[in-house]
């Protein structure tokens, strides 16, 4: 059942897609798409490399902190492993609970940092995304594009160079930026 539904689906999406074809061969002088890499752009910004550096440098302080953490725990136990035989039963128990007990500490620091690390990012990045895409719009309007993909990933499989917007858009940040 759910097969012939799928089929069925296909088989309308590929009707619409031959309709459309065909319907675009008519009007394809008249509509103009364009694409533009946002990751590419947001790398390329003045403003996209500052907050690259201002996360870089909080994970490394993130990072260098979650080592000196590991490395302490490391110690903990190799030294346990090393004076186990002279301790009793119930020491060793002792020991072990103290080190899962850190191990685990050390687990949930490590999530509260790379969730710390994403959010700093979405603030940093948040801001920069919305002028970049306000600028594509404008842009967009400018040169009378029927539409802009984003290019990256599997998104857009071929474009013509010619309409590819991403350095217009990195220029124009920057250039507005800097007002």
């Amino acid at each position: 059942m759910l097969k012939n539904w799928v089929r069925l689906g296909f088989g309308l999406m590929t009707w619409s897609a031959v309709g459309m074809m065909s319907l675009s061969g008519a009007i394809a002088d008249d509509v103009k798409l364009g694409v533009v890499d946002m990751q590419k752009a947001l790398q390329s910004i003045d403003a996209g490399k500052q907050a690259k550096a201002t996360l870089e440098k909080e994970f490394n302080s993130k990072k260098k902190e979650l080592q000196s953490e590991e490395a302490s725990i490391k110690k903990m136990a190799d030294d346990a492993k090393k004076q186990a035989a002279a301790w009793s039963e119930s020491h060793r128990a002792k020991k072990q609970a103290e080190i899962q007990e850190k191990i685990m500490k050390f687990q949930e620091l490590t999530a509260r940092s790379q969730a710390e690390i994403q959010r700093k990012e979405q603030e940093l990045t948040e801001p920069l995304i919305r002028s970049l895409r306000s600028i594509v719009e404008e842009l967009a309007k400018k040169r009378n594009y029927a539409m802009v993909l984003e290019k990256g990933g599997t998104t857009v499989l071929f474009h013509q160079e010619k309409d590819d917007l991403t350095d217009e858009v990195i220029a124009a940040f920057n250039k507005q930026s800097k007002k």
